[in-house]
């Protein structure tokens, strides 16, 4: 059986693959742990295998820079240590697509990060110094996920899917994105811990999304036929050009399959893209 400490509690990753793994009750014992103190420090860690790392700062005021740097770049990495000395053999770091520093394009293994957030900065940077503590026998397997979606999410997908339900006519685009279903995740990481990876790694669902038809799926889930039109193209393009927020949205943003830890490697598809939509919305 492996023991499996999850740092952040209450997260939804955390919450999500505990949930996951729930399945295999023989297989994996999974606790999580409060960070916001330190009385963390006091716990031993000796009698787990696997530290999962979920605890960061996301959202909190840009110039608040300090925080930023302090929870998810350093204590990741002092938590790392202190499982390192204790014995730990794998620690599962949660990064993001973010450290790019981009809204379009085409990532792979050659592309070079350059984040823009100190979001995205602290967590290039516990990347970094993370690596450092690898070893034989201690596997540090980062993780950089694009959007995560699920029931009960949080970010860009609730958004878009309020958009969805309101506007009776969305633009039709052509673009892709590298998306990963929660379940999607969750089983990624359960195949991690099977297979001792380590290294960078990069899950994300077997299918690019397209903006229209993801939009399209959650209106109908909810009953609505949401129709797509051509006639705002124009717009979008230069949207995309002039504006994150569009470029976001409409603009294509994708890993080449091909990367580590990506579905071209191994299969960690729970369900058809089509479902996680059903499953999201139901």
């Amino acid at each position: 059986m492996k023991k499996i400490l999850i740092t952040g509690a209450g997260s939804y990753i955390g919450t999500s693959f505990e949930k996951w793994v729930s399945q295999w009750p023989n297989k994996y014992e999974v606790e999580t742990i409060d960070m916001r103190e330190n009385q963390w420090k006091d716990k031993s860690f000796s009698s787990y295998d696997v530290i999962y790392n979920i605890a960061a700062i996301v959202h909190v005021k840009e110039n608040d820079t300090e925080r930023y740097f302090s929870v998810n770049r350093d204590l990741a990495v002092e938590v790392a240590k202190k499982a390192k000395r204790e014995g730990v053999k794998q620690f599962i770091f949660l990064s993001t697509m973010g450290v790019y520093g981009k809204e379009t394009g085409f990532m792979d293994e050659n592309s070079n990060p350059n984040p823009k957030t100190p979001y995205a900065k602290s967590k290039l940077e516990a990347e970094s110094l993370l690596s450092e503590l690898a070893d034989d026998s201690f596997r540090v397997a980062t993780l950089r996920p694009p959007i995560v979606y699920g029931k009960d999410c949080r970010g860009n997908y609730p958004r878009l899917a309020s958009i969805a339900l309101k506007v009776p006519v969305f633009p039709k685009v052509k673009n892709e994105r590298s998306m990963i279903f929660i379940d999607n995740l969750s089983e990624f990481v359960r195949l991690t811990i099977d297979k001792e990876l380590s290294g960078l790694c990069f899950p994300q669902n077997k299918e690019y999304v397209n903006t229209t038809e993801l939009v399209q799926l959650i209106a109908k889930a909810h009953g609505k036929e949401l129709k797509a039109t051509g006639i705002f193209n124009p717009f979008v393009s230069l949207g995309i050009k002039m504006s994150e927020t569009f470029a976001k949205v409409f603009g294509s943003f994708v890993y080449d399959k091909m990367m580590p830890g990506g579905p071209s490697e191994f299969d960690y598809e729970t369900c058809s893209f089509r479902e996680t939509i059903e499953r999201t919305e139901k």
